[in-house]
């Protein structure tokens, strides 16, 4: 009885889904990369609401321009290649007519926010359960692929997904209205779909749709129940086609190495494991293609350098099919929200791939064949089981306290997110439940909510209710918790004592978050009990046999997304001396939980002074951020010919739920030759404030840092300088950053208080890329002394080279007036790029610098400001040249023209004038490439 209740409660909140259906004739412009479309579209109202106008989800017009909500995510990622596309690469829809069924010409709009959705106006309102008909025809100019592989390649061959006009999804008296964001979500209404393609001479058409017929050029297909579709327009397909008795698949997924025979018989072997774990799919046809696979590959997989081969090449195809088929098939078959109820795809796509592993590959190791090479047999990276990936993925956001709750919306997920970690805690999170409530039970859930999702509209309450219906333990935690919330899970033991027989513990929350958590008896690596214990108290103390276990370990098998593992076991054995045993690393690897890994890599730094500096660091930041750090770094000097080296040691505080969500607080210091003939010895204690908004997409940060820098340098008899010896600088600052491709905003405030002086500084700069792709930037820097008791220049503001007494500026040669080495330039203090007389301020500065765009990454540069030193009058100070931009504060070089010097160009000696940044900085390199990540 209870089951029936609930269907009957699913099905009168839902009822049996009615489909709109569209007939499309679409004829083909390649060489113009243009469809051409008439449309006729059947809208049935299967609500409970009259409907007074229609949303059609237009997805092609997001490529008409760069200020689309698809043009400004891809600047919010530091995507280039959108902003950069000239006009005729992008796409757009055009020549929009609609017509009633009396052939009234209709009124329709975009909205400025959603012009990637049309808004029909009626004339007649269609009343429940009552259809239209409506006459479209409309032109779509296909955009380049280069943005998302979607679009038209160099061939004119094209790859066309949900371009043509549908009925949005009408949920909650309302159509849902959705941007496209390249996430894959469009939220279409459910359609039945008969479409004749006429191609060019000479192309080839495959589709997912049913094909009905084939004259010459022309191609017809149909689909019932349609939410997405595809076309694939080549000279030549690269399709095969695979049946069997289940579905029709089509593919072009790349393994040059596999025969046609593998391949079937792989791809005949997922087909039947999906119909077996989740039943036959409701479609025909599927394609699996290159494409799709590229959109959302199997990270980790497919980073590794192909030489090194870890995988069989018929396993590397395995996988890449089961990932994309899986992920085909529910998106064909779940009649869901893809976009507010995306964790639901995720976790059941993953969960079924961790069985596919444990079932068909159970020794399968992260690293493949590498597992097996003796040299690397210590290494965690190497030996993980292969579905471990899955929780160190999640876990590397986790621990950058970057990770999000699996149910927020798609849209709202920073890029590594939504591509990696919360896809795989999804899956983990049903591995999870699996445990808990068994297997067998989720599996029915699971297969019921296809069922039902296959049928009707649907969203995760209905699976909650599945769920709760295949077992009698309380689950509520697993949605509260696990799904709608980002807490995080850590226990550890408290007060074991043993027996010969049994085992006593207390467990300790640490985070307050109760969740379901296992507990094992291990002996040698083997498992000899496993026990849940459901509800945690303080005081509780629990009893179980012992059954000859050497250790007792939390979450052993990692069912659980916890946050910490390095404190989940106790040594049972009667002569212990440390809990857990040293391990030294060479390179580095995954946090082992069992060990404390110290990590050891030989380092080699280059400066002028010390020349090549070879030394051997000790730290112990694995792959994962841990909340203490620490790093040794001692080192040789081949130029002076002496010990030289670094040291830092940082405590991470992470807010889980603040603004301010990182409190760093750390000490170094570092040992090396600012002089040929001098050494210097910095220490820095320190105290940094990370802030960001509660929108992880939002680029906005801001930090504030206390320091204090003691400095000791030795005397030079080289460097023609007054000396400035021993001396400390109390230093605070706060920097507000908010920054993107097309435009950047940073201001900046600093304190420096010392014996000798004290300065107020502050920097505003202002970066545009332009719909032109002319980019114009602006910065101005004011400071000025409260005190300057100093008899030299050391301390004093520079206009184009400041001395960095702080040493916080990673100069290659910093006491260098002449040769390549001093014509380094960082953007700092005046920013001024030509050479000066009397470059030094001792009162105050103000400068603004200037840059524009002439010719792709050729630019105009200008310097003006006003500077001032101590008992002289104020002097007016200006420059001017190129700048050719090639890579923004990471490559660059300036051109001197004309400034107070003259006329710089004709003056002698000029290539000495010439300035370069060159970012030698591994980490700041590193940024470029990860900041559309993170």
């Amino acid at each position: 009885m209870k089951k029936i209740a609930i269907v009957l409660f699913l099905f009168s909140q839902w009822g049996i889904m009615a489909q709109h259906h569209s007939k499309l004739i679409v004829n083909v412009d390649a060489e113009n990369k243009v469809l051409n479309v008439y449309q006729e579209l059947t809208f049935n109202n299967t609500t409970n609401d009259t409907i007074s106008h229609i949303l059609l989800n237009d997805w092609n017009n997001a490529y008409s321009n760069k200020n689309t909500p698809l043009g400004k995510r891809f600047s919010d990622e530091f995507v280039r290649s959108f902003h950069l596309a000239s006009e005729k690469e992008r796409g757009s829809t055009n020549n929009v007519t609609v017509l009633d069924a009396k052939k009234f010409m209709l009124s329709w709009c975009r909205f400025d926010e959603h012009p990637d959705v049309i808004e029909l106006h009626l004339k007649d309102k269609i009343a429940p359960g009552e259809k239209a008909i409506f006459t479209l025809t409309y032109s779509l100019k296909i955009p380049s692929d280069r943005f998302t592989r979607y679009g038209y390649n160099s061939d004119n061959e094209m790859v066309l997904k949900n371009c043509f006009l549908t009925p949005a999804r009408y949920e909650n008296r309302k159509f849902v209205q959705y941007e496209n964001l390249n996430i894959d979500d469009i939220a279409n209404g459910i359609t039945n779909l008969d479409i004749e393609i006429n191609v060019p001479n000479g192309f080839e058409l495959t589709s997912d749709l049913v094909l009905q017929n084939k004259v010459d050029s022309s191609y017809i297909y149909s689909g019932k129940n349609i939410l997405q579709y595809a076309f694939y327009l080549e000279k030549k397909t690269t399709f095969a086609t695979y049946k069997n008795d289940i579905i029709s698949v089509a593919s072009n997924l790349q393994d040059y190495k596999l025969n046609d025979i593998k391949k079937a018989i792989i791809i005949d072997k997922i087909v039947h494991y999906v119909a077996e774990k989740l039943g036959k799919p409701s479609i025909q046809n599927i394609t699996v293609s290159q494409v799709d696979y590229e959109q959302n590959p199997f990270y980790g997989l497919n980073q590794l350098p192909a030489f090194i081969s870890p995988f069989p090449d018929d396993f590397i195809f395995e996988l890449k099919f089961l990932k994309t088929y899986l992920n085909n098939y529910l998106k064909n078959s779940l009649y869901l929200d893809q976009r507010k109820d995306n964790w639901v795809f995720d976790a059941i796509q993953i969960y079924y791939m961790m069985q596919y592993i444990d079932e068909n590959y159970p020794e399968a190791k992260m690293m493949g064949n590498i597992s097996k090479w003796k040299i690397l047999r210590g290494y965690n990276l190497v030996s993980l089981d292969f579905n471990g990936q899955y929780s160190y993925f999640y876990m590397l956001m986790a621990r950058k306290n970057l990770d999000q709750p699996l149910g927020d919306p798609k849209n709202t997920l920073i890029r590594f997110n939504e591509k990696i970690a919360s896809k795989y805690r999804a899956g983990l999170s049903f591995k999870y439940l699996s445990e808990f409530i068994g297997s067998d039970n989720l599996d029915k859930a699971i297969n019921e909510f296809i069922v039902l999702a296959n049928q009707q509209q649907t969203d995760d309450l209905q699976l909650q209710e599945l769920l709760k219906k295949h077992t009698d333990k309380d689950i509520n935690w697993f949605f509260n918790i696990i799904i709608d919330s980002r807490e995080i899970i850590d226990y550890k033991f408290d007060e074991v004592t043993k027996t010969d027989d049994k085992v006593s513990f207390k467990l300790k929350n640490r985070t307050d978050t109760f969740v379901p958590i296992p507990i094992y008896g291990v002996k040698k690596k083997q498992v000899v009990f496993k026990e849940w214990i459901t509800e945690v108290k303080e005081d509780s103390i629990y009893t179980f046999g012992r059954k000859d276990a050497d250790k007792i370990v939390i979450n052993y098998k990692n069912e659980v997304p916890e946050f910490n593992q390095r404190n989940n076991w106790k040594s049972l054995k009667p002569f212990s001396l440390t809990n857990k045993p040293i391990k030294f690393i060479f390179l580095k690897d995954l946090e082992d939980p069992f060990y404390n890994q110290i990590i050891y890599v030989p380092s080699i730094e280059y400066n002028y002074y010390d020349g090549l500096i070879p030394g051997m660091r000790f730290f112990n930041k694995t792959i994962l951020d841990r909340p203490i750090n620490y790093d040794i770094n001692p080192s040789y000097s081949t130029k002076s010919k002496s010990l030289t080296g670094s040291f830092a040691f940082a405590v991470n505080q992470f807010r889980r739920n603040s603004n301010l969500f990182n409190i760093r607080y750390g000490i170094s210091t570092d040992y090396f030759h600012y002089a040929p003939d001098a050494s210097y010895h910095r220490i820095n204690t320190s105290i940094n404030l990370r802030l960001r908004e509660y929108d992880y997409r939002d680029n906005h940060k801001q930090s504030i840092n206390f320091r204090n820098i003691y400095v000791n340098r030795e005397k030079s008899d080289l460097v023609n300088s007054d000396f400035e010896g021993k001396y400390s600088v109390f230093n605070a600052r706060y920097v507000n950053v908010k920054t993107e491709i097309t435009k950047h905003f940073a201001f900046a405030g600093d304190l420096q208080l010392a014996s000798k002086f004290g300065k107020l500084a502050g920097e505003i700069s202002f970066r545009r890329l332009f719909d032109d792709n002319r980019l114009f930037s602006i910065r101005t820097y004011l400071g000025k002394f409260i005190y300057n008791n100093s008899d030299s220049d050391y301390f004093d503001f520079a206009l184009d080279r400041p001395t960095d007494y702080l040493f916080d500026y990673n100069y290659l040669g910093r006491s260098e007036s002449t040769g390549l080495l001093s014509q380094q330039y960082i953007i700092a203090e005046g920013g001024f790029k030509s050479k000066l007389k009397d470059a030094f301020a001792g009162d105050w500065i103000a400068t603004t610098n200037t840059s524009y765009t002439l010719w792709n990454w050729i630019e105009a540069y200008g310097d003006v400001g006003f500077i001032k030193d101590k008992g002289s009058k104020e002097r007016f100070v200006y420059d001017s040249g190129i700048r050719l931009n090639l890579v923004t504060d990471y490559f660059e070089l300036y051109l001197p023209v004309y400034s107070n010097n003259g006329w710089e160009i004709s003056q002698p000696h000029y290539t000495e004038k010439i300035r370069f940044i060159a970012t030698v900085s591994t980490n700041t390199v590193i940024s470029l490439f990860t900041r559309k990540w993170f």
